[in-house]
Order: structure tokens, then sequence, then C-alpha cells
């Protein structure tokens, strides 16, 4: 039997009980009892399955670790990029590195009023790890968490700290914490994978005799977004036997995007005719696409005996660089006939 006092009271555990000046170094994750409080679960370190990791800077790793060992305050590191890219396993690999270097790492996954005062209360140095941070810190009804924890990322708070926060999007992190480097002094951009990246990664993952597939992807990786997650499973499927046509498919990769974009034509006689598409386009389709064009009066321009040909644009061909947070298109209109009445060059 183990007693522990604190103040006025005296609370019996078990003889299992152990007691520390400091938090071991191992990865835990913040948790809240209504009765208890605020607690450590102890969850580490973290499981790295890849015997290779592709898309992440290791050398950033270092980069990270040497600073904030040189640090005299708290540093902070916001790891931005679409989902599957590389976020969470860089943090991962990062906060098992803190503990090699004898820090305790905090995983914060849910939010609990009062979180930023007992981190705070924290005097030890300690890696505090917020996985998704703009979705689990989101702003609700008549509360901002993210606020809430401003104070915190200052840095002047007991015991030195490295905050770690991943988010698919920037657009919704508090903006006194984005071009902030007094809060957080790195922000690491993850991109999807180049096309070199796609082929060393499935140069490594596929058989030999299905590696004349790896164009055909890249190619691909042209059209839609192809982060790791996908590229896991477009080599497990091609290494069953399965062509790439067949494979995406049947895979749970998104195949459409929507579209909204506005094209103008230019005529020789001063007039202006626009369109505008919003829509959802089926990104793995090859077929060709009309676009009805209307003049002032929202009266289609070209009639139905087809005199005049439809504007056509291709999917395959002329939609290129899905960007994954601007969702930029560019449209490659085909040249009208219709005997002289448009200019050569049509704006957009």
């Amino acid at each position: 039997m183990k007693v522990i006092s604190t103040n006025n009271q005296y609370i019996v555990y078990g003889d299992d009980l152990k007691t520390y000046d400091n938090i071991p170094a191992d990865i835990y994750t913040v948790r809240f009892s209504r009765m208890s409080g605020f607690y450590l679960e102890k969850v580490g370190p973290f499981e790295i399955k890849e015997s290779k990791i592709y898309g992440v800077h290791l050398n950033k790793i270092d980069k990270v670790a040497r600073s904030f060992t040189a640090f005299d305050r708290s540093l902070g590191v916001i790891l931005s990029g679409a989902k599957g890219i590389g976020k969470s396993l860089f943090a991962k690999l990062l906060c098992n590195e803190e503990v090699s270097l004898g820090y305790p790492v905090l995983m914060v996954d849910t939010y609990y009023p009062g979180i930023a005062d007992y981190l705070e209360s924290l005097k030890q140095e300690v890696v505090v790890f917020f996985d998704e941070f703009d979705k689990t810190f989101k702003p609700h009804d008549n509360e901002n968490p993210q606020e809430a924890m401003l104070s915190l990322f200052d840095g002047t708070t007991n015991g030195k700290k490295l905050f770690v926060i991943t988010c698919n999007s920037v657009d919704d992190l508090n903006d006194y914490l984005v071009n902030r480097p007094g809060r957080f002094h790195y922000h690491f951009r993850f991109e999807y994978p180049s096309a070199e990246e796609i082929k060393e990664y499935l140069n490594d993952k596929l058989d030999e005799k299905y590696k004349t597939e790896i164009d055909e992807v890249i190619n691909f990786s042209k059209r839609v977004d192809l982060n790791y997650d996908c590229l896991r499973a477009i080599a497990f499927e091609l290494n069953m036997g399965y062509p790439l046509k067949e494979a995406i498919l049947d895979l749970n990769i998104i195949n459409t995007d929507r579209v909204s974009c506005s094209i103008k034509i230019y005529a020789n006689n001063g007039k202006i005719y626009t369109s505008c598409i919003n829509y959802y386009l089926d990104l793995f389709s090859d077929d060709y696409s009309r676009i009805e064009m209307k003049n002032e009066k929202n009266e289609n321009i070209f009639d139905k005996s087809r005199t005049h040909r439809m504007i056509l644009f291709s999917k395959s061909k002329f939609f290129y660089g899905f960007n994954a947070y601007t969702r930029l298109f560019r449209v490659y209109l085909f040249r009208l006939f219709n005997k002289g009445a448009f200019s050569n060059g049509h704006g957009i």
C-alpha cells in the first residue's frame, strides 16, 4: 500500500505506485476526467512501418531538434498540406527523435477547456504535438479554442516547449498563428509527390514486370493529385496484375473535381459572349464536353442546325496541374469557325 498526501488530503494507492520528479521521456496522450482533471496516458513510441521514408526531408528533423536545443524560449513548427503526403509521418519521426534526446512528447488530439493552462503549468521542457490542429481546435458556437492557445504559444510560459501542429488548410488557422515566427518559427509546406518522387517510389514498390506502368501512373498524376496513400494502393493493385486503367476504376481515389470558371469570347463586332461553368468534372474520362455560350439576351449563340461548332474542351489533354489549395484551372479552347465572326484570340 502507498499513501500520497497533497495539502490535507491522503489518497491510498496500490504497491505499484511510482513517483517521478519529471515526466519520463516517452510519448503520451493528454486526457481529461471530470473527477480527476488532466492526466497523461502513455502510448509511445510511434511505430514507423515504412522501411524507407519518401517525401519527407529528414534533414529538417535534425534542423528542428538542433533549433529547439539552441532556443532560449519555446519553438513552434507548422506542418501544412493535403492529407496523405507526409505531415503526420514527419511529426512522428520528429517526436521519436525528441524522445531519444530525453524529451517527453505530449500528443493533443482533443480540445478540452483549460488545456492551455494545464500545459502552461508544466515546468519541464516538453514537446507538444497537435495533430490536425485546424480540425481539433476549430472554432465552434461562441468558443474559439485557437485563440485560447495564443498565450501558450507566445513562448514565455514556464518550461521551454516545442509545439508541433499539422493542418490540412492554413486558411483554417488563426490569423495570429500564420506569418508569426515569434509564435511558430518554422512552417514546412508539404506538396504532392513530383514525377521524380513517384518514379522513385514505384521503382521500389513494384515487381520488375510491372514497372512498365510507371510512366502511365506519372501521366495520371497530372490529372489527379496522388498522395502516398494513393501510390501505395496503386502499387498493390499493379503487383496483383491489374492494369492501371482497370485498377483506378475500383480504387477509393476520388475521380471528380468541381470546376468553376468563366469563359469570354470576344467577337470582331465588339460583342462579348460569356459562359459560366460550375459542375463536377470526371477526371478519369477522356470524353469531350460541350459548353453553351450565351449572348446578352441569354440566348444560345449556336443554332440547332449545327452550322456553328460547339466549343469543345478535352478534360484529359487540357486540364493540368490541379492545385490542392487554389484549384486553379486553365481551359484551352479550339478555334471557332463562324465565317470570321470571331477573332482568333479568345480571352478567358
